[in-house]
């Protein structure tokens, strides 16, 4: 987070005289205290200051950096899920990969009539399988498909950071969101790489911490 000459003049000043007052910092400012009511505001929510009620305002002794990591390990599965990408069992392999390519993704996952996972398609699967002289139309995916219990989950109350660990350890691009039901376990959603790297690139351009 880029802060204002402002506000890091006023990190400096509670550095120094901390626990000071929203008033006596204001003094040290020449300015008035709802002047820099924003300022404080920003600083507290980002992490750089806290507040107690009828003591006043202190320095935390983070930086920015380790503020945004602690941020960044809070974050859960559900803030950040797409919509899911998914095909039927029965579904042919033709059929699939004009699904990820018209959809612009890496994972397809395959599911039953529950909308439960039964299996997960990748690029390499599809490419794996049109090689060769077989036709494509007439192969259903399930033939081809990556099986439980190959095939890794997340939960939407899931640590994000947890996620991206595991798509890096796998060395898988996509991960399918699951509710359990009775039935199995239901597809509501997909993190992939492309997540991941939204999140952290919109996290440092937007200045947020």
């Amino acid at each position: 987070m880029e802060l204002s000459n402002r506000q890091e003049q006023i990190i400096e000043i509670v550095k120094e005289n901390g626990p000071i007052t929203g008033e006596k910092i204001a003094d040290h400012l020449s300015l008035t205290r709802a002047t820099l009511r924003p300022d404080l505001a920003i600083l507290t929510m980002a992490g750089f200051l806290d507040a107690r009620p009828r003591v006043g305002y202190f320095y935390t002794g983070k930086t920015g950096s380790e503020l945004l990591t602690e941020k960044i390990k809070k974050y859960k599965v559900h803030e950040f899920q797409h919509v899911p990408v998914v095909v039927k069992e029965n579904v042919s392999v033709y059929d699939a990969i004009s699904t990820m390519f018209l959809e612009d993704v890496g994972t397809i996952f395959v599911i039953d009539e529950h909308s439960c996972i039964t299996g997960v398609l990748s690029r390499k699967d599809l490419l794996r399988a049109s090689i060769g002289q077989q036709d494509l139309s007439a192969v259903p995916v399930h033939i081809i498909m990556t099986r439980m219990p190959n095939i890794t989950v997340c939960r939407k109350e899931d640590l994000l950071i947890e996620v991206a660990n595991q798509l890096i350890n796998k060395q898988i691009d996509g991960i399918p969101v699951v509710k359990d039901t009775e039935k199995g376990m239901e597809v509501v959603g997909r993190i992939t790489k492309t997540t991941i790297t939204k999140v952290f690139v919109e996290l440092v351009t937007d200045d947020q911490v």
